[in-house]
Formats: C-alpha cells, sequence, structure tokens
C-alpha cells in the first residue's frame, strides 16, 4: 500500500529494527525511520535497506513522531515501533476500519475484548488505565489504551493538529488534541508482542508524572 507511509522512531535499537524491517518486507507500505544523527549503531544496522532515513534535529520520542508526521507525503501515516512489539498484520485492520466508517483516527488498543499484551507490567497497567480513564472523563475521548502509540490516520488532518510535545506526552496530546479539533477516532484490539531486545525506553514514574501535568495543562487549554 504506497499510500501509507511507516513512521518509526528508533532510539538505540541496533538488535530489533533490522529484524522489524525484514518481517515488513512482505508489505507494501512506505518506511521511514526517524532517529537522531548521533545513534550510530542504529543507523549502521539497516544501512543495507530500502528506507527513508529522517535524522532529527532535537531529541525525544514526540519530536521524532512530529518530525516524521511533517515529512509524510502519504494519504495515511501509522506509527509504528521498532522494537518487534506491533504486528503489521493490524495496520490492514485500522485502514479496513477507516474506510468502512470514515474516521480520521484509528487507535490500537491491548485492554479492549480480544486485545492483549505480552510486554505490559502492573505498573504500567495501572498507569494506562488511570490514564485512560481521565481521557474519557475530562476530555470524552472513546479510547481504551491512551498511551499505546499504536496510531494509524489521515496525513493531512493531523498536520493541522498543533501537536508540540517532544516526549512521551505525545502519547496523550495527540488523541487530546484530536478529539478539540473535532477530529473521528475510533480503535480496533491489538496484539502488543514482546519486544525483541532491549528495556523499555518509558520511565514510569518520571513519565507518568509528566504525562499527568501534560493532560491538566491540555484540559485547561483551549489549543488544539
Amino acid at each position: 500500500m504506497k499510500n501509507i507511509t511507516l513512521i518509526i522512531p528508533a532510539k538505540k535499537e541496533k538488535e530489533s529494527l533490522p529484524q522489524v524491517l525484514d518481517e515488513l518486507k512482505e508489505f507494501n507500505y512506505e518506511i521511514m525511520i526517524v532517529l537522531h544523527p548521533t545513534d550510530d549503531e542504529t543507523i549502521n544496522s539497516i544501512k543495507d535497506y530500502k528506507v527513508q532515513i529522517i535524522k532529527q534535529d532535537n531529541f525525544g520520542y514526540g519530536d521524532a513522531l512530529i518530525t516524521g508526521i511533517k515529512k509524510t507525503n502519504t494519504e495515511f501515516f501509522c506509527i509504528f515501533n521498532a522494537d518487534g512489539s506491533f504486528k503489521p498484520s493490524e495496520i490492514e485492520i485500522m485502514r479496513k476500519k477507516i474506510d468502512d466508517e470514515n474516521h480520521d483516527i484509528i487507535f490500537g488498543s491491548r485492554y479492549t475484548k480480544n486485545g492483549k499484551s505480552d510486554d505490559d507490567t502492573f505498573v504500567t497497567l495501572l498507569g494506562n488505565y488511570i490514564f485512560s480513564l481521565l481521557g474519557r472523563l475530562f476530555f470524552k475521548l472513546g479510547i481504551s489504551d491512551i498511551l499505546y502509540t499504536f496510531v494509524l490516520g489521515k496525513t493531512n488532518k493531523v498536520k493541522n493538529i498543533s501537536l508540540s510535545s517532544k516526549d512521551f506526552c505525545f502519547c496523550v496530546e495527540l488523541p487530546i488534541k484530536a478529539k478539540k479539533r473535532g477530529l473521528s477516532i475510533s480503535e480496533i484490539s491489538c496484539h502488543e508482542r514482546a519486544r525483541i531486545a532491549g528495556e523499555k525506553k518509558v520511565n514510569a514514574f518520571r513519565d507518568g508524572s509528566l504525562i499527568l501535568f501534560k493532560m491538566i495543562r491540555l484540559f485547561f487549554s483551549n489549543k488544539h
């Protein structure tokens, strides 16, 4: 599908990213890898793959995604992890839901009836439940897994959102600002696989605090 670009933020993923790209070879997607130019090991690990490599001017997970979205030229973009936890086969399910129900953004969820995770911990499960509940109560978000950034969306619609989070606060900023802007959002059930290598880049308590403060600021802000 040449009208979908996978935006893959990669930070120190030299072991897992080549395996992810090997799995994606059977699919017809444009692939954009976004990372910092100092990450030589990851860059060298994919030098033989036909992918677009975008180098960040700044640091951060959110910065990588915002950079990727701005540089996407296809009709749709999909945020896709470099650690092997996302299943490529679920992208087509997201796309079909957008087409069938005329949504603007589809979010993956591990916590719907048929969703599951092989990588969740009690702390991340509890934190996600709390933040997803806050999203429903204060922003009327109809998604059950607000911190899971397996996302497929219409590129032009999302480019018009003033996204600014350079860190993991991007996870909540995207759905909240999309909702404020009147975009149609929905979700599908997903299976999060165990990551191939390395540890989670998220610090549950530090990043959780930042995300909470971000949601508070977004609640009192009219910007979208």
